[in-house]
C-alpha cells in the first residue's frame, strides 16, 4: 500500500542546532521536549523553500491571506466562527501567555492552573509578578478530573484573577468535554475571573475524541476568555515563531496589544506566516495521518510498558503527544526516575515533578511524536532499566 506521508523516516537532527538533540549525551534517545522528529508537511516544506528561493528576508508585515487562514481552519475544522479583528498575532504561545496576564492582573494577584501543568505556565505568572494558585485535579482511574468544590473555592478568592487553561492539557493528556468547559466558564464568569485558554495542542486529538474551543462553547465563554494557538506543536513548526492570540472583548484585546509592544513581541520573522498558511489551507490530510500515527506509538508504549514493567501505569491519552506515566508503584521519585534512565539507559524522558513539585511527583512525561524504530529503542532502554 502507497503511505502519502512517511512517519518511519528518521531523519537526523543531531548538530543542526536541535534543542531537542544536541543539548543531551551524544548516544542519549531524547523523548523529552514537545517537538516532534517527523519532517513537516509537504505543502509546508515547498511554501517555506519557494520564499527561501526569493532571497530577501526583510521585516515582514502580515496580510489579508494570513487572517483568512486561521479564520477558515477554525471554521472548518472545530466550527467556531472567528471575526478577522478578533486575532493579533506574536512570536509564540509562551510570550502570549506572558503578554496575557500581564494585561489581565495587577502584581501580587494569582493566577489559578489546574496542577500538574505546563511548566512555563509557572514561570510566566512568576515572571509578571503573579502568585500562582493551584487547583490539583483527581487521579480518576486511568485519567483526571476537575476537583469541582476546589476549582471553585479557587475561583471565589478575591485575589485570583485568571484562570490559565491548558486546553487539551499537558501533560496529562485530557481532553476537555463540553460540559466540563462549560462549567468552568460558568464559574469564572461569576468570580469575575478571566479565562486565558492555551490551545497550542488543540489539533492533536487522539480517537474518539473531539477537541471544543474553550471560546466556541458559549457566548459567556467567549466574551470572558482569550484565546492562545498556534500550529507550531501540530504541524512542528515551532522554530519559526508565530502564534495568535484570540479575544472577541475590544478592551481586553486593546490592553493586551498594548502589552505585545511593550514587550517587543510584535514582530514575526518571514518564514513563519508563511509556514502557517500552508499548515492550516494544504496540509489537513497530513496532520489526520500524524493523529493515527501517534495513536498507534501511544497503544505499543503502553502495551510494551505495562506488560514488562507490572508497576508501571500508562495513562489514557485522549489528545497531544505526550504520555504521562505513573511509576509510583517502583518506589522511584521522578527526578531520580530520569536520572537513571539518562545514566543507565541513555534515554532522556521529564520527570513530572516539572509539571508541579507536588502533584507531578511520581511520574514521567515521554514524547511519542518520533518514528517507531526510535520509540522502540527508547522503550527498551526504559524497560532495561526499570526492571
Amino acid at each position: 500500500m502507497h503511505k502519502p506521508f512517511n512517519f518511519d523516516q528518521l531523519v537526523p537532527r543531531r548538530h543542526t542546532g536541535s534543542y531537542k538533540w544536541d543539548t543531551i549525551p551524544e548516544d542519549a534517545i531524547p523523548l523529552w521536549v514537545a517537538d516532534m522528529d517527523f519532517e513537516v508537511a509537504p505543502a509546508i516544506k515547498k511554501a517555506l523553500a519557494q520564499r527561501v528561493e526569493h532571497g530577501v528576508f526583510g521585516y515582514t508585515s502580515i496580510d489579508d491571506s494570513y487572517y483568512d487562514a486561521i479564520i477558515s481552519w477554525f471554521s472548518r475544522r472545530h466550527q467556531w466562527v472567528i471575526n478577522r479583528d478578533w486575532i493579533l498575532y506574536t512570536t509564540g504561545v509562551v510570550p502570549a501567555i506572558s503578554c496575557s496576564i500581564k494585561a489581565l492582573t495587577l502584581p501580587g494577584e494569582k493566577v489559578l492552573v489546574l496542577t500538574p501543568v505546563y511548566n512555563c505556565f509557572f514561570s510566566s505568572i512568576r515572571n509578571q509578578g503573579c502568585q500562582i494558585a493551584e487547583s490539583p485535579l483527581k487521579r480518576e482511574g486511568d485519567s483526571y478530573v476537575i476537583d469541582w468544590p476546589d476549582f471553585e473555592k479557587q475561583c471565589a478568592d478575591e485575589k485570583t484573577t485568571v484562570f490559565l487553561l491548558c486546553n487539551p492539557h499537558n501533560p496529562a493528556g485530557r481532553m476537555w468535554t463540553r460540559e466540563e468547559l462549560t462549567k468552568m466558564g460558568e464559574i469564572c464568569k461569576r468570580y469575575h475571573v478571566k479565562v486565558v485558554s492555551d490551545e497550542i495542542h488543540c489539533e492533536l486529538a487522539m480517537p474518539g475524541h473531539k477537541f471544543i474551543p474553550f471560546a466556541a462553547v458559549n457566548e459567556t465563554n467567549l466574551h470572558n476568555s482569550v484565546t492562545l494557538n498556534s500550529p507550531s506543536k501540530s504541524f512542528n513548526t515551532a522554530g519559526l515563531q508565530i502564534a495568535n492570540i484570540i479575544c472577541a472583548d475590544a478592551e481586553t484585546r486593546r490592553r493586551i496589544d498594548r502589552v505585545i509592544n511593550i514587550f517587543e513581541v510584535c514582530d514575526v520573522n518571514p518564514f513563519g506566516p508563511v509556514a502557517l498558511k500552508a499548515a492550516y489551507n494544504e496540509s489537513e490530510q497530513w496532520l489526520d495521518a500524524l493523529n493515527q500515527y501517534i495513536w498507534a506509538n501511544y497503544q505499543y508504549l503502553k502495551q510494551e510498558l505495562e506488560s514488562k514493567l507490572p508497576k508501571v501505569h500508562v495513562l489514557r491519552l485522549e489528545a497531544t503527544y505526550l504520555a504521562w506515566v505513573d511509576i509510583r508503584q517502583t518506589g522511584l521519585r521522578s527526578e531520580e526516575a530520569t536520572q537513571l534512565l539518562l545514566e543507565k539507559g541513555h534515554v532522556f524522558v521529564s520527570s513530572g515533578t516539572l509539571y508541579g513539585e507536588k502533584d507531578g511527583e511520581g511520574y514521567l512525561r515521554i514524547n511519542l511524536a518520533c518514528p517507531r524504530q526510535l520509540l522502540e529503542q527508547g522503550v527498551t532502554r526504559i524497560i532495561n532499566v526499570l526492571r
